[in-house]
């Protein structure tokens, strides 16, 4: 059974603005992969503990897209946060400490 899937807002409006088809393209293509396999991207530690992340390359910049698996009572894949590489860890740091 595939897990559910849940977009938090920050992603969702990064993810809404993106223009270019491939791109939009890479990034569903991750997100697909996370429901096939959700322990394929990195898990962090520290503040950042439970929080995996995948690198997304394109057109000679890096993007990250972080998640969270939710296990109970069925399992439940939940996008962060997405965006460029730049700052990104401040930033999904910040948000964190508002979840």
């Amino acid at each position: 059974m595939r897990p559910k899937l849940v977009i938090l807002p920050p992603a969702a409006h990064f993810l809404k603005k993106l223009k270019e088809k491939q791109l939009k393209d890479l990034f569903r293509k991750t997100v697909d992969e996370i429901l096939i396999d959700p322990y394929i991207g990195e898990s962090k530690s520290g503040d950042l503990s439970g929080i995996f992340c995948c690198d997304i390359y394109y057109n000679k910049t890096s993007y990250e897209l972080a998640y969270t698996i939710v296990e109970t009572p069925t399992e439940t894949i939940v996008i962060v946060l997405a965006g460029t590489r730049e700052n990104f860890y401040e930033e999904l740091k910040r948000y964190m400490k508002t979840l």
